[in-house]
């Protein structure tokens, strides 16, 4: 039945505010619920999302060289979507995984973090400026499976998003943690910057029970309602769903950075 329901995506709410549309989504490596890997199957659902900025999970290979998965060049033909270039393995698209996309705006500055814990996990940040005005940073991150890993992990990220408070920042990623109470990584989250986006169930995709994935600000002011992308084609595609917000630049703008052109590193 669930396999069968068209399924129901509203359109992000803006309110008629100049802004973006950004979205995350942990591809699983292009293979979908059927088991079959299909990189193009995965492009057809980034293009469905129509995000301005996306946050991709697990989009390269785990081990070897770690080979981005994706047709990035087709990617940017058809959806306009241009990759934030940074250091690691040649054929990699991401760092650990991780990759942003982004289209009509120019990359200002990237950072690359690897993430304590037993598995190997790690971060990118970015500053974009965007085209429709303003500019914003965003924080690429997929957390571990073991609880206190996740612990480590939010803290780290915590004092990026903190130490960077003068410009819209969003935590975009697999976070892996579906529990709200005082034992969940997210909760310094909510320490640090109230209370929390409504949780999106987004896993499984064929029955999505778990909100694993989200959408942070550290400015409540510029984000709206959080959603999830259900269709046919993204139920099958990945194991996880996409999930996306509007971002308001009228009330981004003011707080913009106006810091020059960085330098990429390594952390």
């Amino acid at each position: 039945m669930r396999r069968e329901h068209p399924g129901h995506v509203p359109a992000v709410e803006h309110g008629g505010e100049p802004g973006v549309v950004v979205a995350s989504y942990n591809v699983h490596k292009c293979v979908g619920t059927d088991g079959r890997f299909d990189p193009e199957r995965t492009s057809r659902v980034i293009h469905e999302i129509g995000a301005d900025v996306i946050a991709l999970q697990e989009a390269d290979k785990r081990f070897g060289n770690r080979e981005g998965l994706l047709d990035l060049a087709r990617l940017e033909r058809e959806a306009g979507l241009t990759l934030v270039p940074v250091f690691g393995k040649a054929k990699a698209h991401g760092w650990h995984g991780n990759v942003v996309l982004f289209r009509r705006g120019m990359v200002r500055d990237v950072h690359q973090f690897r993430l304590p814990g037993l598995e190997p996990r790690g971060a990118i940040m970015t500053e974009i400026d965007l085209e429709a005005g303003g500019s914003i940073r965003i924080v690429a991150a997929h957390f571990g499976l073991l609880r206190r890993s996740r612990a480590m992990q939010a803290r780290v990220i915590l004092d990026i998003m903190s130490a960077s408070s003068e410009t819209p920042t969003l935590l975009m990623g697999d976070l892996n943690e579906w529990r709200l109470n005082d034992r969940s990584a997210l909760a310094l989250f909510e320490e640090a910057f109230g209370p929390l986006p409504t949780a999106v169930p987004s896993f499984p995709s064929r029955l999505p029970l778990l909100a694993l994935d989200r959408i942070i600000a550290n400015r409540s002011d510029i984000v709206s309602p959080v959603m999830v992308h259900d269709t046919p084609l993204a139920r099958i595609a990945s194991d996880h769903l996409p999930i996306k917000a509007f971002v308001r630049l009228a009330a981004a703008d003011g707080d913009a950075s106006s810091e020059g052109r960085g330098e990429r590193r390594a952390a």
